[in-house]
């Protein structure tokens, strides 16, 4: 079963943030830029929110505010879960499917080493079941 830091070694460990002071229109650029779906929010080198393009869509466009004059700690989503790198990645499936998230940051010690997509996790789950096909294919063929 292929561990959280498994999926790092492989994908990197770059993580894209913003502070909470950062309007949500330079984080919507950052985002475009970077294409990513959200950024983890930083205060003062800690862990405080995510922003997502869901978090923009609900709470700036569906509510009519400007996202130039609106900060990223007005819409962020302050109850961040997150795993170890230590996590199977079955584990970081379960858990973004029940709490209906799509990003998880990762850390180690209390320190933040990366962060993982909902994408991540499915092409991790779906490229270990090929390996295993391909096993039991070839233990079938008697090879």
């Amino acid at each position: 079963m292929a561990l959280v830091k498994n999926l790092l070694e492989r994908k990197g460990d770059q993580v894209w943030s913003v502070s909470p002071d950062s309007s949500v229109y330079d984080a919507l650029v950052l985002m475009a830029e970077k294409r990513v779906g959200a950024l983890l929010v930083i205060d003062n080198g800690k862990l405080v929110g995510v922003c997502s393009e869901r978090d923009y869509a609900r709470k700036i466009i569906l509510v009519g505010k400007a996202s130039k004059d609106t900060k990223v700690a007005d819409i962020m989503s302050t109850k961040v879960f997150y795993v170890g790198p230590e996590q199977r990645i079955e584990e970081c499936m379960a858990l973004m499917t029940d709490k209906s998230i799509r990003h998880l940051p990762v850390l180690e010690d209390g320190n933040l080493i990366g962060v993982i997509s909902i994408g991540d996790v499915v092409k991790a789950v779906i490229s270990e079941q090929e390996f295993i096909i391909g096993q039991l294919e070839q233990f079938i063929a008697g090879r």
